[in-house]
C-alpha cells in the first residue's frame, strides 16, 4: 500500500478487519518493520484523536515519530501556483514538501477543506501534492473530502458490537454552530458500501452530500422515519455541499436526544469526536451505556497501525 487516501483502499473488508482484529490483540507483535523507520505526521489542522492515535500505532510498530505544526513554529506555506509571494507566506509548498520527504520514510497529512474553492478542496491539491513531490508513500489524517483512518476504526467499531448479520445503520446530520467539512460523512458512506449494512443517510433539505459519495444510499429527509429500528446511529454535522461550505440551519430538532433513540432498536451510538453536546447529541445520550463514542476513538489505533503496517510492509 503507497497510499491511503480513501478507505475502499483496504480491499476486501473481512480481510482488513482480521488484520485489525490481529493488532488489536497483539499491539506489539510485528515491529521489525518499523524499526529504523521515522513516520512524519503533517498537520495544517488541529488535532487530539488523529494525533495521538496514530503516533501510539507508530510506536506499537517500534517506528520513530516526528510531528510538524504547519502553523505553529514553521515558515508559513504558500500553497498556490503563480502567486507572488510578497506577503506573509515565507516558504512554497512546493519546496517544503520534498524536503520533508528527505527526512523520513512514510508522511500522513491533516489538511481540511478550507471552503474557498469546491473545486480545490473536491480535488484535494495540498494532498495531491504531498504524494506528487515528497516521494514517500502518503496517508490522510484526514483531508477535504475524506477521513478513511477514521471510517476504518468505525467499522471495527460496528463490527465489535453488531448484533446481527445486517444492521441497520443510519447517518443522521445534526446541528453545529460552525460550518463542518463533509470529510468525515463522505468516508464512512464509503465504509458502509464496503460491507452488508442496511444503510440510511438522514439530513435536512439542502444538505445532501455530494453525489459521487452518496451512490445508491438511501437518503431521507425525515429523521425520525430514519431512526425507526436502527441499531447503530451515527451523529455528524456538515456543511451544504450544494451552497458549498454554507450553514443552513442550526435546527435543535435533529439533536440526537434520548426521545429520538428510543425510536431504534436500542442503537449504538457513535460520533466521530469531539462534539458540541446538546447540538449535536444531549448529555444523557452521549453518557449512556449504550455509547460507543470511547472504544471508537480506541479503535483509531487500531485502524492506524492496520494501515501503518501495511505501507511498511510494502517499503
Amino acid at each position: 500500500m503507497k497510499t491511503f487516501t480513501s478507505v475502499k483502499q483496504l480491499g476486501d473488508l473481512g480481510e482488513a478487519l482480521t488484520q485489525a482484529a490481529a493488532v488489536k490483540a497483539d499491539p506489539f507483535a510485528d515491529q521489525a518493520p518499523g524499526r529504523n523507520k521515522t513516520l512524519l505526521l503533517v498537520f495544517f489542522n488541529n488535532s487530539l484523536r488523529t494525533r495521538l492515535s496514530t503516533q501510539k500505532a507508530a510506536l506499537n510498530l517500534g517506528m520513530d515519530v516526528i510531528v510538524l505544526d504547519v502553523n505553529q513554529g514553521a515558515w508559513r506555506l504558500e500553497t498556490g501556483r503563480g502567486v507572488v509571494m510578497d506577503g506573509d507566506k515565507s516558504e512554497h509548498l512546493l519546496e517544503a514538501i520534498p524536503v520533508m520527504g528527505s527526512y523520513c520514510d512514510l508522511i500522513g497529512v491533516r489538511s481540511f477543506a478550507r471552503f474557498e474553492s469546491r473545486e480545490d478542496d473536491y480535488n484535494e491539491v495540498i494532498l495531491n501534492q504531498f504524494i506528487q513531490y515528497s516521494g514517500r508513500p502518503v496517508f490522510s489524517m484526514e483531508a477535504a473530502t475524506r477521513h478513511p483512518l477514521q471510517t476504518f476504526a468505525d467499522l471495527i467499531t460496528i463490527e465489535e458490537h453488531k448484533t446481527k448479520a445486517r444492521p441497520k445503520v443510519v447517518m443522521t446530520w445534526a446541528p453545529h454552530p460552525k460550518a463542518l467539512p463533509q470529510a468525515v460523512p463522505n468516508s464512512f458512506v464509503e465504509g458502509m458500501a464496503m460491507g452488508d449494512y442496511d444503510f440510511v443517510i438522514a439530513n435536512p433539505e439542502g444538505y445532501d452530500l455530494a453525489p459521487e459519495f452518496v451512490g445508491n444510499a438511501r437518503v431521507t429527509h425525515d429523521q425520525d422515519e430514519a431512526l425507526r429500528g436502527a441499531d447503530f446511529v451515527y451523529a455528524k454535522n456538515w456543511a451544504s455541499y450544494t451552497d458549498y461550505g454554507k450553514v443552513l440551519s442550526k435546527d435543535l430538532g435533529w439533536t440526537v436526544t434520548k426521545e429520538k433513540m428510543a425510536l431504534t432498536d436500542n442503537a449504538f451510538f457513535m460520533h466521530c469526536l469531539p462534539v458540541r453536546r446538546n447540538m449535536i447529541v444531549t448529555d444523557e445520550v452521549i453518557e449512556g451505556p449504550r455509547s460507543l463514542v470511547i472504544p471508537e476513538a480506541a479503535n483509531r489505533v487500531v485502524s492506524a497501525q492496520t494501515v501503518l503496517k501495511r505501507m511498511l510492509e510494502s517499503l
